[in-house]
């Protein structure tokens, strides 16, 4: 019996502790978008980087939500200040999940 290497999925990953810090070009890299995807993102408020002279500084966690705003675009058709409110809620959702889970278990 052959394996068909065509058929099998290839899963590609990088672990990053939410200290580490990305370029704009690591972070563009790793989501697939251009750098002015990334700038809008900024400036809409979805992402908030730090800034080191003239670069920006993007934290481990960016990655996720620029992935969730891609999605949010590519599936659901929603705008930049759609996307942000979208992600403002469910940011909201999980702090409200971990107060719960702290009064549960207390």
């Amino acid at each position: 019996m052959s394996i068909r290497n065509d058929i099998i999925p290839v899963l590609e990953g990088v672990i990053l502790e939410e200290q580490e810090e990305l370029s704009l070009g690591e972070l563009c890299r790793l989501c697939g978008v251009h750098a002015e995807y990334v700038l809008d993102l900024v400036d809409e408020g979805i992402l908030e980087p730090a800034v080191q002279g003239k670069r920006y500084r993007f934290p481990g966690e960016c990655v996720v939500r620029t992935r969730k705003a891609i999605r949010l675009q590519r599936d659901m058709g929603m705008n930049l200040a759609g996307v942000a409110m979208v992600l403002d809620l469910l940011d909201q959702i999980e702090e409200l999940k971990k107060i719960i889970r702290h009064e549960l278990y207390r």
